[in-house]
């Protein structure tokens, strides 16, 4: 990839995604993380879920 080209996909890709970040307890974390991890879910799915249904309302 030219980085021309690197250049402008991160440029494009600030654009359209916006980051969230939060310190939780590392149990509570590890606790939810194994709960994903059984049911085969990403995070990012995850959030994107809840968020889509807290709009919904």
């Amino acid at each position: 990839m030219a980085p021309e080209s690197r250049a402008e996909y991160f440029r494009e890709r600030r654009t359209k995604f916006k980051s969230f970040s939060v310190a939780v307890e590392r149990e509570k974390m590890e606790q939810f993380e194994k709960k994903l991890n059984d049911s085969q879910t990403t995070k990012a799915e995850w959030l994107n879920k809840k968020i889509d249904e807290e709009l919904s309302k």
